[in-house]
């Protein structure tokens, strides 16, 4: 596919559109109940304004940066999402290998089609993987021994969702993987023959980190009866003590939008915290993250490393939630649209958009290096409250 001609993330999304199945397409473009905080993640962003400076000496700029100690060549990384291999056949290994070459990390969800064993067999660097802990605590454990396995240099453990929140359109499209045989799943699948014909040509249509590892789960049916009922309510802090003393790496918490629950966090022992909603597709009605992480900065900004994800669509999104305190940011939906629209040189374009609008904002800011960003550089930055 000829992507010349794209030129920001939504053109990139108009194309997934047309080329993934419905069901998948609405699994990642859609948020909890009447999706405000989905939309509201995005609305957010534009609400903060820029300083314009000029005739500064803006050559010679740099957008590279570091996460947990490691070297990237902007402040993202890929976002833990569920279900990549339906977007595109074998999804995750082609946006870890677009991540890998773009020099930025990718993040491997729990709830992946392809296996952390495969992804890490398609590429040469490590990888970071996502956690969700089942109730079925073995089972956690054995996750987290194949992650260190298979190299994985930093463990990303969710906690916001120890039960799932109802999405409408997951619920109306009958959301399995793989699709089941129904007359409307049939018909939408005969508009998306390119993706029809990738999926014929790989064994990954499943999820390759829970099938065959679980005892009595190896066919849909008894994995999404397994999944329903493996969410682990009783998650709390000290379970992420138990997930510690297991995982002896780089340890990561997504999922912390609010002050007291960011105190707690710090004094984990996590190297880093991702303020985030879950993208708005957990507690409809919370507040956007970019809203949040001012006053979470302020708690424990000298604490602990922030990250932010949710309601990423552009560079200067990057730019002002970096400009807010956050070291970096992750991005899921934006890298999934072009994952949709052509694998991994969709992912590729996207991360290049990414970095093309963060360096140029970055310049029309009077900034040339992304480590000086700061609160200087919006228009009456938000006061925090504490």
């Amino acid at each position: 596919m000829n992507l010349d001609k794209v030129t920001d993330i939504y053109d990139l999304q108009r194309i997934a559109r047309r080329r993934v199945p419905r069901m998948f397409y609405d699994y990642c473009d859609s948020g909890a109940w009447t999706e405000s905080t989905y939309r509201d993640n995005t609305d957010a962003f534009e609400r903060i304004k820029l300083r314009q400076r000029v005739a500064r000496k803006i050559d010679n700029r740099s957008v590279a940066t570091t996460m947990i100690g490691h070297d990237i060549s902007m402040p993202v990384a890929l976002s833990p999402v569920g279900m990549t291999g339906m977007q595109h056949p074998d999804g995750e290994i082609h946006a870890a290998r677009a991540a890998e070459k773009f020099g930025v990390p990718f993040t491997l969800s729990t709830m992946s089609i392809c296996s952390m064993e495969e992804v890490a067999k398609a590429t040469t660097k490590p990888f970071w993987f996502q956690l969700y802990v089942m109730r079925d605590r073995g089972f956690a454990a054995d996750l987290i021994a194949r992650a260190k396995a298979a190299g994985c240099s930093a463990l990303v453990l969710t906690l916001d969702l120890q039960i799932l929140a109802q999405r409408h359109k997951d619920v109306k499209n009958g959301l399995s993987a793989p699709p089941k045989p129904t007359f409307a799943n049939i018909v939408n699948l005969a508009t998306k023959p390119a993706w029809c014909l990738g999926m014929a040509g790989t064994k990954n249509r499943s999820f390759g980190n829970i099938v065959g590892h679980v005892k009595g789960v190896e066919d849909m049916t008894s994995l999404s009866d397994w999944t329903n009922s493996q969410f682990d309510p009783t998650l709390d802090w000290e379970s992420v003590e138990w997930i510690k003393e297991r995982w002896d790496g780089k340890l990561i918490l997504k999922g912390v939008n609010d002050v007291e629950d960011a105190k707690i966090a710090a004094r984990t022992g996590a190297d880093a915290i991702i303020v985030s909603n879950h993208g708005g597709r957990q507690l409809d009605g919370a507040a956007a993250t970019i809203d949040m992480l001012p006053p979470i900065v302020d708690a424990v900004g000298d604490q602990i490393e922030l990250h932010l994800d949710s309601g990423i669509r552009s560079g200067q999104d990057i730019f002002k939630a970096i400009a807010l305190g956050a070291k970096s940011t992750f991005v899921g939906r934006a890298f999934i649209y072009g994952l949709g629209a052509a694998g991994e040189a969709g992912v590729t374009k996207a991360l290049e958009l990414l970095h093309k609008e963060l360096d140029l904002t970055m310049a029309l800011s009077g900034e040339t290096d992304i480590r000086n960003v700061g609160h200087h550089n919006l228009l009456e930055p938000p006061v925090s409250k504490g």
